[in-house]
């Protein structure tokens, strides 16, 4: 059976001073994004059910190159903080979850605990650079966004993007750039880049380069004639 459970800022507050460690290659999980994962690894079991039992709050934690001074893989250290909102157990011990990012987290992380077998941090949530962004900009963001969107939605029917309309322009480049940017680098640096005004043109400027090489892949393909 499903489980949904209800939470917000405060429940992720509440785990910051050891908040359990979701490490995933390619994965970068943003404010107000909407994550599902599928939870197989014994570990990571044991992460989720200690999470549950807690505040229901998780890191997701993009692997990096190299490994720390453990010898474990190294994780990017500002990564997005979220929380369970949905919780699917399975008959064999897998679980589906459904996690909502709710905020930047830079992650100090803990020492190895040989009775934990996931890694923990402890985080400081990151806030915005408070600066305004103008309405033009926001407007070429959704504009581009869209177009990109429905050039995806034309080699893929399955795909949809959903946006939010009262959202700001900062919510506005996450959300793009969780759904839209291919590039799980370029998402990276879209999510520890704190200046919200760069954030648009970096998503801006990912999106014109994608859009671009999509196109210039639709000419290069050859003609079937009849």
């Amino acid at each position: 059976m499903s489980e949904s459970r209800k939470f917000d800022r405060k429940t992720l507050e509440a785990s910051l001073s050891a908040i359990p460690i979701f490490p995933l290659p390619q994965v970068v999980l943003f404010p107000e994004a909407v994550l599902p994962l599928h939870v197989f690894e014994p570990r990571y079991r044991a992460m989720l059910q200690h999470a549950l039992s807690a505040h229901g709050a998780l890191v997701v934690a993009q692997l990096a190159s190299g490994e720390d001074e453990h010898g474990r893989p190294r994780i990017a250290p500002i990564s997005g903080g979220g929380v369970v909102i949905e919780h699917q157990p399975l008959a064999d011990g897998r679980s589906n979850v459904v996690l909502l990012g709710i905020a930047r987290l830079r992650l100090d992380e803990l020492e190895p605990d040989e009775a934990r077998p996931f890694r923990v941090a402890r985080a400081t949530i990151l806030e915005d650079l408070p600066v305004s962004i103008r309405e033009n900009d926001r407007t070429a963001l959704v504009a581009a966004a869209t177009m990109f969107a429905a050039e995806v939605k034309k080699h893929d029917p399955t795909f949809s993007f959903k946006m939010p309309a009262t959202l700001d322009a900062a919510h506005v480049a996450d959300l793009c750039a969780f759904q839209l940017v291919i590039d799980a680098r370029a998402r990276q640096a879209m999510l520890d880049e704190l200046d919200p005004r760069v954030r648009v043109e970096m998503v801006l400027n990912q999106l014109a380069l994608q859009h671009g090489a999509m196109m210039h892949t639709d000419k290069s393909r050859p003609t079937v004639l009849n």
